[in-house]
């Protein structure tokens, strides 16, 4: 299939702006892939400290056989439903490693927060940076610098982004990242967003609330909704830095192990003697993720109505890969990319039954036929993204049951996936806003038709918690648009603002015209509410936001691709801005660690430029 015009544009206007950037970032790359391994490369204090703890037989063969050694970074822990089972797999991938003729080592750990838990807490002001935190902390791991291979473990929000951003920094590593899968479904997501609504208009009580919340998230896994997390696997998918197929299958399904030990192979393919496979090699991820890469990442978010997260991670994923990509980029594609699924937020389905019907494999296969990707990348697989258009299955009657992947087959559920050929939507989940308020984002494809477009007077609010009370003091009974600003990542760090969404939702369900205005995030959690997020540049940098007045028209455009103060241009140019309430500034940086990362809300750059604090 030709590959649509649209995709090979984004695709050349992304190469050719890269240019200088991309060609500085291959040249580091290549000088560090052309040196020695590590145990020859480096002095022999280096190399004693290295290896002083692995076993004699791991240490002669990496030593004295060149054995290749497999660097293990870690998002491990049991405050994550979604780490909790990674706490076992560094055994299993020595153990598979040692199969092999090779050796493994856990270089180290990344931090891995949770925001369900840190959800409209101070905590949640250090979540979009601890992206950066974890790549940081991921090249601290790989510093030792006596790898020849990597396996990423992380599934979560910031932290794949987060392992990814590292990674790229070395790049000369071949690197396979590696999840563990959702939990399996509890209380659906629609009954547990009924709930919360009640819980807001004050229906039920704690005790109630409590059940429902522990009922839909209730194992290990990641959360069954298609938010950032499960978003992140999708697209990792479509990068083909998995071992194919490996998103959607859950902890202590009967799969999950050998795809773990399938990633140590496929990191290992062609290296050492005793290496099954093909011969190719796994190539380095800093070859694998380019240009194209990275849109098929992009089409792959709006085919599925991802999380609006990523316009920010992978805008700086794409960053530490030597490529510049802005969300004009993902605007164009959204006009041209269909919608072929239905998963909550966006639908009643959750991740598990996106998998049931046809998951990744599906709509990647969708995709590359419709000329929708590029098909001639490179993944970590010797059979390129086509590979990862199967479903991974296993063979109950072969020793080990070996592997193997059928096809995707037709929709299993035409409720949650679709073909191209019959979308839920002619275009992507995500849509640019631009006007006088600035560059945003909306996710589309959650918001009711008639609720594309809604002109109401606003009201602002300085925080989260402003627009609580006035909700509970029955002060927001209209058609409305609510204004948070102060959210950006200047400001406080940009939380997500999830604690909105229930009282939004209740005005919305009351038959009033609401949406939201923000420079803060929401993900996929605005659900049917429209939600303009992302609102860049931030108040807090001068933005337009700090213009906007109490009784300012607003008009939130979702077809037209418009968000605009309806405020004369000379009354609106003559506008003094508004600044941070300095009460509030102090606040934002004090207390839960916050004072730790005053340089990164100093130095942290605009949503659309990836929030990055590092450039």
């Amino acid at each position: 299939m030709k590959l649509h015009s649209t995709v090979e544009a984004v695709t050349a206007r992304i190469r050719e702006r890269s240019q200088p950037t991309r060609s500085a970032y291959l040249e580091r790359l290549a000088l560090a892939a052309n040196r020695k391994p590590g145990a020859e490369r480096m002095g022999c204090a280096n190399v004693a400290h290295a290896f002083a703890a692995l076993p004699i037989s791991d240490k002669f063969r990496v030593v004295t056989e060149r054995a290749p050694n497999l660097g293990i970074v870690t998002a491990y822990n049991d405050m994550l439903s979604a780490h909790a089972p990674l706490q076992h797999y560094p055994e299993l991938i020595k153990v598979e490693a040692r199969r092999l003729g090779a050796t493994a080592q856990v270089a180290g750990g990344v931090p891995a927060m949770c925001d369900g838990v840190t959800q409209g807490t101070a905590g949640m002001e250090l979540s979009l940076f601890s992206r950066d935190v974890i790549a940081m902390a991921t090249a601290v791991s790989l510093s030792h610098d006596v790898f020849d291979g990597a396996l990423m473990l992380g599934v979560c929000d910031k932290i794949v982004p987060g392992l990814l951003i590292g990674a790229l920094h070395f790049g000369h590593l071949p690197t396979v990242f590696v999840p563990a899968g959702p939990m399996t479904s509890g209380l659906s997501n629609n009954e547990k967003a009924r709930v919360r609504e009640k819980a807001a208009q004050g229906l039920v009580g704690r005790a109630e609330l409590l059940e429902a919340e522990s009922r839909a998230y209730h194992g290990p896994g990641t959360c069954t909704f298609y938010g950032t997390a499960n978003s992140n696997q999708m697209l990792l998918e479509a990068m083909g830095l998995h071992v194919p197929g490996t998103a959607f299958i859950n902890p202590g399904a009967a799969m999950r192990e050998e795809l773990t030990r399938e990633a140590v192979r496929t990191v290992l393919q062609g290296r050492g003697s005793s290496a099954a496979g093909t011969g190719a090699k796994c190539p380095p991820i800093g070859q694998v993720v380019d240009e194209r890469s990275i849109v098929n990442a992009m089409v792959a978010l709006m085919a599925t109505g991802g999380s609006t997260n990523h316009l920010i991670h992978w805008v700086a994923v794409a960053r530490a890969a030597g490529l510049v990509i802005d969300w004009n980029d993902f605007s164009a594609l959204s006009e041209v990319v269909p919608l072929l699924t239905r998963v909550y937020p966006n639908g009643s389905a959750d991740v598990n039954q996106f998998q049931a019907a046809g998951g990744p494999g599906f709509v990647i296969r969708e995709l590359l036929d419709a000329g929708l990707m590029h098909a001639d990348v490179l993944t970590v697989r010797a059979g390129g993204l086509r590979e990862y258009t199967g479903i991974p299955a296993a063979s109950p009657d072969t020793p080990g049951g070996a592997l193997h992947w059928v096809d995707a087959g037709a929709s299993k559920d035409d409720t949650v996936v679709r073909p191209a050929s019959a979308p839920f939507s002619p275009h992507g989940g995500l849509m640019l806003l631009t006007g006088n308020l600035g560059r945003s984002v909306i996710k589309v494809s959650a918001v009711p038709d008639d609720r594309h477009v809604i002109e109401a007077p606003c009201r602002v609010f300085d925080s989260q918690e402003a627009l609580h009370q006035a909700f509970n003091a029955d002060e927001l009974n209209q058609d409305i648009i609510c204004v948070v600003r102060w959210q950006g990542p200047q400001a406080n760090g940009m939380p997500e603002l999830h604690k909105l969404t229930p009282p939004l939702a209740v005005l919305q369900g009351k038959g009033f015209r609401v949406a939201l205005v923000t420079d803060g995030r929401m993900s996929g959690a605005s659900g049917k509410v429209p939600a303009a997020i992302h609102v860049s540049p931030e108040a807090a940098a001068g933005g337009p936001l700090a213009k906007v007045r109490n009784g300012d028209r607003i008009r939130l455009d979702a077809t037209a691709g418009t968000l605009d103060a309806l405020v004369d241009a000379d009354e609106w140019a003559a506008r003094a801005l508004a600044t941070m309430p300095e009460a509030l500034r102090v606040a934002n940086g004090l207390g839960m660690g916050r004072e730790l990362f005053a340089s990164m809300r100093h130095n942290a750059l605009a949503a659309e430029a990836g929030a990055c604090s590092w450039l």
